[in-house]
């Protein structure tokens, strides 16, 4: 099920699924960074002053954060409840550890 968040300015939905951030359909991150703690802060701010948070390229609001963070914590909560679900977890956290190590 995909909790839609907004629509960019061209025309793509960027949707919550599951616990990924989905931009038109593809995978975009599965997290959200303060603007305070992102490194192009000012870059972003500049741009886009109203946003707060940053969902990989995508600037969020406050209202747009609160938005995915509700629905990336439904996500989580129905996972827990759900021992294939969080095999799969483990799976793909030691897939992106390994990604990082440079194995393949």
């Amino acid at each position: 099920m995909a909790t839609l968040i907004k629509t960019t300015q061209d025309g793509r939905k960027v949707e919550v699924v599951g616990l990924a951030i989905m931009l038109g359909g593809r995978l975009e991150t599965d997290e959200l960074i303060e603007i305070k703690d992102h490194p192009y802060r000012r870059a972003i701010l500049a741009a886009v002053p109203e946003a707060t948070h940053m969902a990989g390229r995508v600037p969020l609001t406050r209202e747009e954060a609160t938005l995915a963070f509700a629905a990336l914590n439904r996500a989580e909560a129905d996972m827990l409840g759900n021992p294939l679900a969080i095999h799969e977890r483990f799976r793909i956290a030691a897939m992106r550890k390994a990604r990082e190590q440079g194995i393949e």
